[in-house]
């Protein structure tokens, strides 16, 4: 993890960060609209349109063991060779959840960017797509398109970062080699 915010020994209830926690925080040079979350320190960034299920997704990611980075909005950084992404400080732990409100106290943690996922309809979604890239602040980075409601999407997500690790293999399609 790249701050202080790992409060993996505290109860899953009361985990959270704060702004102080994150010393590098206020040198982040870019804000965008998307989401991130990250798994084992991981992160992956989520990106769409508003109103097009990122916060939902991310909602179930965080109840299958995926910890949050940032929803709505999120601050990247380059650290060497790496993108790294955290919740502009008036966001963070905070999660919006579409006909409920905007929930607070939520555990998050700053996290190097792995991959980036599309968030698009499945029909428009190729069946064998072509690896693409995506690329912010002098670093690229992987690039899938996923469709964000299918109930499959956090399996999806989770085998896209694996490959994208290195611990799955692809033979064809958006992450091949």
């Amino acid at each position: 993890m790249a701050s202080g915010c790992n409060r993996q020994s505290l109860p899953r209830k009361t985990q959270s960060c704060h702004i102080q926690d994150s010393p590098n925080f206020w040198t982040f040079g870019m804000t965008l609209h998307g989401s991130a979350v990250a798994l084992d320190g991981e992160g992956v960034l989520l990106l769409a349109p508003p109103g097009s299920g990122k916060s939902d997704l991310v909602l179930r990611l965080l109840e299958s063991g995926w910890r949050l980075v940032a929803d709505d909005q999120v601050a990247l950084r380059r650290m060497g060779s790496a993108l790294l992404a955290a919740p502009p400080p008036s966001l963070a732990g905070m999660l919006e959840l579409r006909g409920l409100g905007l929930v607070s106290g939520l555990a998050w943690a700053e996290a190097p960017l792995h991959l980036v996922a599309r968030l698009m309809p499945e029909e428009a979604i190729p069946r064998l797509p072509t690896p693409e890239t995506w690329e912010a602040e002098g670093v690229r980075l992987p690039l899938v398109a996923l469709d964000g409601r299918a109930a499959s999407a956090p399996a999806r997500l989770r085998a896209a970062l694996d490959v994208a690790r290195g611990r799955l293999g692809m033979v064809a399609g958006a992450l091949a080699a």
